[in-house]
């Protein structure tokens, strides 16, 4: 039936009503918040373009993960500031390195989380790139022993979930026989499947401290404008055994973020990155936009086209007002 018969506005009058029959609902349990780690006692360094957001140090970072849990945010992504840097990464490899710490450090004392472990070298590379440097380009097949090496570290340190971002090819294969040969067969691989060499990332690189030195990422970051090609990359990772796989960033891939999870029926993350929160924040700040609406509404198009898993620098605000309901 069409027009006056049919009325669409007769299911928007009443408030309950419209809530009993919307279709996409946010979880906190869907959120999963990144913290930055770095060396020293009592440090919580603000980052500039991302207001709110701090590199910490592990004392203060176990602080801020109980502020979260008491939220109902049981989920958090680690990245580390090494105190020094190498050629190759390898310092990510290290018993005793930043991020195996602070992994320690919070399980010592909060039971009920789960500690994603970002595996990756930008961090940890003199250099700034995501692997080692031959002839000037970052080498694919020499990377991903330290990739491996450093996934091992850190599930013998007790991450939960382990979460490749280098993006070389045959990464997840290769971390998956390394934590399997050392009796992490249990320990999930959440890959950042298609992970676009985005402009939205500039906030990061300032918190992480992990900027390029020379050159930039296109090599082995995905050309924003291909879409059948994170299809193939999504593949690729499946499998060589990854069980969640990732789009980064979130808000201009939503396209591919639905084409992720209707092709391929798995477990879904999206990475709401920095650039994203500090635009939102940023206009926010000035008053052009109601900083609280336009952020849940960003976090409910992000589950809307399909994401099971929203990894989002809002996770703490978002978690207020969902509480609030």
């Amino acid at each position: 039936m069409a027009f006056p018969e049919t009325r669409l506005r007769r299911l928007r009058y009443n408030k309950v009503l419209r809530n009993m029959v919307t279709e996409t609902h946010l979880r906190v349990e869907d959120l999963v918040y990144p913290l930055f780690v770095c060396p020293g006692k009592g440090v919580k360094n603000p980052i500039s373009s991302m207001p709110g957001n701090y590199q910490m140090s592990v004392d203060m970072l176990v602080e801020e993960c109980k502020l979260a849990v008491s939220k109902g945010v049981k989920s958090i992504l680690l990245f580390g500031i090494p105190e020094h840097k190498d050629e190759h990464g390898h310092v990510a490899c290290q018993a005793d390195g930043i991020v195996q710490q602070a992994i320690r450090a919070i399980k010592a004392e909060i039971d009920d989380i789960l500690i994603v472990a970002d595996v990756c070298n930008c961090e940890y590379t003199t250099h700034g790139h995501c692997g080692t440097i031959i002839d000037g380009d970052v080498d694919n097949d020499s990377t991903l022993q330290t990739l491996a090496d450093q996934s091992v570290s850190l599930a013998q340190a007790g991450a939960d979930v382990i979460a490749p971002s280098d993006m070389m090819d045959g990464r997840i294969g290769r971390i998956r026989k390394a934590l399997d040969d050392n009796g992490f067969e249990k320990t999930p691989i959440m890959s950042y499947a298609a992970k676009y060499a985005s402009g939205f990332y500039g906030p990061f690189r300032e918190a992480a401290e992990s900027a390029p030195q020379f050159g930039d990422r296109s090599t082995y970051q995905m050309n924003p404008a291909n879409s059948d090609e994170a299809m193939r990359e999504v593949a690729e990772d499946i499998n060589e055994g990854a069980d969640i796989v990732m789009v980064k960033p979130a808000l201009s891939y939503l396209d591919i973020i639905y084409r992720v999870k209707n092709e391929f029926e798995m477990p879904t993350a999206a990475y709401n990155v920095s650039g994203e929160f500090s635009m939102v924040k940023a206009a926010g700040s000035k008053d052009w936009i109601d900083e609280n609406r336009v952020m849940m509404e960003v976090l409910l198009s992000i589950k809307r086209a399909g994401a099971d898993i929203i990894i989002t620098y809002h996770a703490l605000d978002a978690a207020d007002i969902l509480n609030s309901y």
